[in-house]
């Protein structure tokens, strides 16, 4: 088999080579000539896969090592036969574990604490559950709006959105972009809904992009500066708007799930996906793709405040005012559109918190539940 992958997809030879020759191409230059005679594709989340790119190609199946799924027109790949794979909640954890950062460094940049939040998670599936829970066990106040869950489920537990903007100081978007329908998701957040973000208001968007008026956006931040904004995602990526990304308190390259660890379950998913489609048993083992992290373990004593101890916790992970500074400094070296594929295709290697094992000593007993409730794995 002839198998092209995106060149950012981790471990593809370790995994794919054993099925077939493995073409790496970098994921904006994956076009129809490039495809006609590969028998699968795997890709990221920026190569458009549609009717355009599969039609006249021996392709029998392409799969997509993201959660997402709406950069792939699944009702042409069925025309054509092809069998397709994504890697739902391969890097959920990945972008809870950025949420959390930016809370926790913002709290310190202004002196709050996190636990005083209230936050309104938008979209409650693989990566807003997990980030729910999580905070839930922080000890901070969620509220949830999921309009397709709630039809499906009751409302129960459910919020409308505006229900949400009235009620709380942090918005965390984790929708998929869904442009037509009853539930569509794009522009969610548009002129109307942002004027009405109470002052103080952080809007978190690590989501899909076209789900915020962007313009809107940078006018509401461009005013009283009464609100602020951390985005990963992005309308135009990536010819993102540089007016808006300078108005960003913390702005990132679409990395908020970039982890290794989540990389590597998004491979492994579609690596057994596409084993099964080809009929080939999957002889490759998840634990055997991952490294040992860096940082593997911390001590902890008495004296720190629990949320100093989480965002050290946290900072000894994953720092993410490094991927903010990253953006701009690319940016200014080599364009808008250049610099932002430049830090993700050159991302460094980012683990999950729950690769640090922290032990709390004697003094730092009471940090152990609130250490277990973001992710680390706590002794």
């Amino acid at each position: 088999m002839r198998i092209v992958v995106d060149a950012n997809v981790p471990a593809a030879e370790t995994c794919f080579g054993e099925v077939g020759e493995v073409v790496r191409l970098p994921g904006r230059e994956i076009d129809a000539a490039a495809v006609r005679e590969a028998d699968a594709l795997v890709v990221r989340s920026i190569t458009r896969v549609d009717e355009a790119l599969v039609a006249g190609s021996r392709l029998r199946f392409v799969g997509t090592c993201t959660i997402g799924t709406d950069h792939v027109d699944e009702a042409a790949l069925a025309r054509q036969g092809i069998a397709f794979s994504s890697a739902p909640g391969c890097n959920a954890e990945a972008v809870v574990d950025y949420v959390l950062t930016c809370l926790l460094t913002l709290g310190e940049r202004y002196g709050w604490r996190l636990a005083d939040r209230r936050v309104g998670i938008v979209g409650v599936g693989n990566v807003g559950g997990r980030l729910q829970a999580r905070l839930a066990a922080l000890g901070v106040e969620c509220l949830a709006c999921d309009p397709p869950r709630a039809e499906r489920e009751g409302t129960a537990g459910f919020h409308d959105l505006d229900a949400l903007i009235d009620a709380c100081d942090v918005l965390c978007l984790h929708t998929p972009l869904v442009r037509d329908g009853p539930h569509a998701t794009r522009h969610l957040l548009g002129a109307r809904r942002l004027a009405e973000l109470a002052p103080g208001t952080l809007l978190l968007n690590a989501g899909r992009g076209d789900c915020v008026d962007g313009q809107a956006l940078r006018g509401r931040l461009a005013g009283p500066g009464d609100i602020s904004a951390v985005l990963d995602v992005w309308e135009g990526e990536p010819a993102i708007d540089p007016a808006l990304r300078d108005l960003a308190t913390i702005a990132t390259p679409h990395i908020a799930g970039h982890s290794l660890d989540g990389k590597l379950r998004g491979t492994y998913q579609v690596y057994r996906a596409l084993c099964e489609a080809v009929g080939l048993p999957a002889r490759r083992a998840l634990g055997a793709l991952l490294p040992t992290p860096a940082v593997s373990g911390l001590r902890l004593e008495g004296g720190l405040a629990p949320e100093a101890a989480l965002a050290l916790c946290a900072r000894a992970v994953y720092d993410v005012r490094r991927d903010h500074d990253s953006l701009l400094r690319e940016q200014h070296r080599q364009g808008i559109a250049r610099g932002f594929d430049a830090c993700r295709a050159n991302y460094p290697l980012r683990r999950e918190f729950a690769t640090l094992r922290v032990e709390v000593g004697e003094g730092a007993d009471d940090l152990a539940p609130l250490l277990a409730g973001a992710g680390f794995r706590v002794t």
